[in-house]
């Protein structure tokens, strides 16, 4: 009689589910300006992301993570080397800056909620205006999903009506509505206070618990890092390079139980070390701020 081989937590999600959302990036390098300043903010980096991975990418400020996503998403350009998603080419030697589209919606820092729009109109605006669904049905799906979130209660009050954490969650809800393959995060929670930032965390894994989306998480807070994560990438000082990748071996889903436990305690230390190295690199060589 076959022997089944036990199921690990990333595991758990359909084959249909895992098929979608991998990521390949090779031996990218991203120059600005190169007849210029000729800044180089990533340098032949390479990195494989697992379709329904939480990848957490971590380094010093201007190091180069932010512009590494853009590239991702289509926003920036590529100098050299290649990025696939599920096998097919996003962006490389011919073809230098990905189409950009509703397979990786991108979540930044600062909100991009309309403000004149119902947090319900925010969320079903994006299907109805790529045709995708009618406006009665975007909106009905809009509401299930806000429901699914928690967020059923404030469906109908604007952005400025709610707090902080509110909307930033109604702008994750407003990106999975359009069924992406990969969910590309940009500090998201940087401004938030530890107790929101710990209900976000708990929103968040929630909503991938359900959806298994892929995500590129870009902090600089490493128990999030942690908390959050498959794998905790380290990058180097600009110019970006893959330095360090951190397992993160703990079952989902999580809570914060799992804070004071000793293993989580080894995992943060280890990616401290990592990114204090790259720290002090940046800080003695004068580094300003860059995507």
């Amino acid at each position: 009689m076959a022997v089944k081989k036990k199921k690990t937590s990333r595991q758990k999600a359909s084959p249909a589910v895992r098929e979608r959302g991998t990521i390949s990036i090779r031996n990218v390098t991203k120059i600005y300006d190169p007849e210029g300043v000729n800044v180089m903010a990533v340098d032949n980096c390479s990195l494989e992301i697992e379709a329904g991975e939480v990848c957490m990418i971590v380094g010093p400020s201007g190091c180069g993570k932010t512009t590494l996503l853009n590239v991702i998403a289509g926003f920036h350009s590529l100098t050299s080397g290649e990025i696939y998603l599920d096998d097919e080419l996003l962006c490389g030697p011919d073809k230098p800056l990905a189409n950009q589209g509703a397979d990786r919606m991108v979540v930044f820092q600062n909100g991009a909620l309309f403000p004149w729009k119902s947090l319900l109109d925010n969320v079903a605006y994006g299907p109805m205006v790529q045709g995708i669904l009618s406006k009665s049905d975007a909106r009905d799906k809009a509401r299930d999903m806000l429901a699914e979130a928690g967020m059923i209660d404030v469906a109908d009050k604007f952005p400025g009506e709610v707090s902080s954490g509110m909307a930033r969650r109604a702008e994750i809800v407003r990106a999975l509505i359009n069924d992406p393959k990969v969910l590309l995060l940009d500090e998201p929670y940087r401004a938030m206070d530890a107790l929101t930032k710990s209900i976000m965390h708990e929103a968040l894994l929630a909503m991938y618990d359900r959806t298994k989306v892929t995500i590129f998480f870009i902090t600089h807070d490493l128990e999030e890092a942690i908390f959050l994560g498959d794998r905790v990438v380290v990058m180097t000082t600009r110019p970006a390079r893959t330095k360090k990748i951190v397992s993160v071996k703990i079952p989902r889903p999580r809570d914060y139980k799992l804070l004071s436990s000793e293993q989580f305690r080894l995992l943060v230390e280890e990616t401290k070390d990592a990114v204090h190295e790259e720290a002090i690199k940046a800080f003695e060589a004068g580094e300003r701020e860059l995507a």
